[in-house]
């Protein structure tokens, strides 16, 4: 059996009754006043522009796929578990930023190599005090809308939580602390005498290792695919998105959405767990 989950910014009822007849739902559930449940609905074409053109997402979803039957959970960090890319961010202080920033953009949308992009834009980082990474955290980090909410609700259902960044270590350390993640992988900046090199030691993080990582992980933890819920936004994300049997663009580069299981453009992370029952 199939559902229909609609969810959207603001209320969702007065849109209801615009889908109705192409759902023609046995049932509707209301969740919340942001989103509603159409219970076994039959999939109907050319729902997309008109979703759009509310601000709302929709996405067919199997009636019966528990959330609690999830046991990993693999996040991204940069523009999914956070607003920010942090490299753009650092770069501002050097006053590169629309350059590394247009860098950053390419290799999300999978047009240039990930290695040699993020090689790229920490070069033009040579020279920063280390000072600068605390004042990005602490000034210009923000959480994306719903993740604590996701998180809990991971953390209800005993779900392990995985961070696995193209970003950096200094970031998703003080995550993990703040937010209780169970693991995180990231690259480290070299930094020498209180200043970055503009290099990164050790084997840099890409689409691959996260993937790699995503795989390890599962198979430690003694799980099938389908116990693994993967979300990210670029290209780089794709590899892991793969391997996992449910997954997540979330406010994605098109690439990405059009890969992944659900696509959620318009509403938070807390948005993720009603596509589960």
């Amino acid at each position: 059996m199939t559902d229909f989950v609609l969810q959207g910014s603001t209320p969702v009822a007065p849109h209801i009754t615009s889908f109705e007849h192409p759902l023609q739902p046995a049932e509707i559930l209301s969740i919340n006043p942001t989103t509603a449940r159409f219970r076994s609905v039959q999939r109907q074409p050319n729902l997309e522009e008109p979703l759009a053109a509310a601000g709302l997402d929709g996405h067919y979803v199997p009636s019966a796929r528990p959330w609690n039957n999830l046991k990993l959970l693999v996040m991204d960090m940069d523009s999914t578990l956070i607003t920010i890319e942090c490299i753009d961010e650092i770069a501002d202080f050097a006053g590169v930023k629309p350059g590394v920033a247009a860098i950053t953009e390419a290799a999300m949308r999978g047009e240039l190599d990930f290695k040699e992009a993020l090689r790229r834009r920490v070069q033009l980082l040579a020279g920063l005090p280390v000072g600068v990474l605390e004042r990005v955290y602490n000034e210009r980090l923000q959480l994306s809308p719903g993740a604590e909410t996701l998180l809990a609700r991971a953390k209800e259902a005993s779900i392990q939580t995985l961070l696995v960044s193209g970003g950096f270590t200094y970031f998703t350390k003080r995550l993990q602390e703040r937010l209780g993640l169970n693991e995180t992988l990231a690259n480290d900046l070299e930094i020498q005498d209180g200043h970055l090199t503009g290099r990164v030691t050790g084997p840099i993080v890409d689409g691959e290792r996260k993937a790699e990582t995503l795989a390890t992980t599962a198979a430690r933890l003694g799980l099938n695919s389908h116990q693994v819920l993967a979300v990210g936004d670029g290209a780089n994300d794709l590899p892991m998105m793969r391997r996992a049997g449910v997954s997540i663009a979330y406010h994605a580069k098109p690439v990405v959405r059009k890969e992944a299981t659900h696509a959620l453009n318009w509403v938070g992370l807390d948005g993720i767990p009603h596509l589960f029952s």
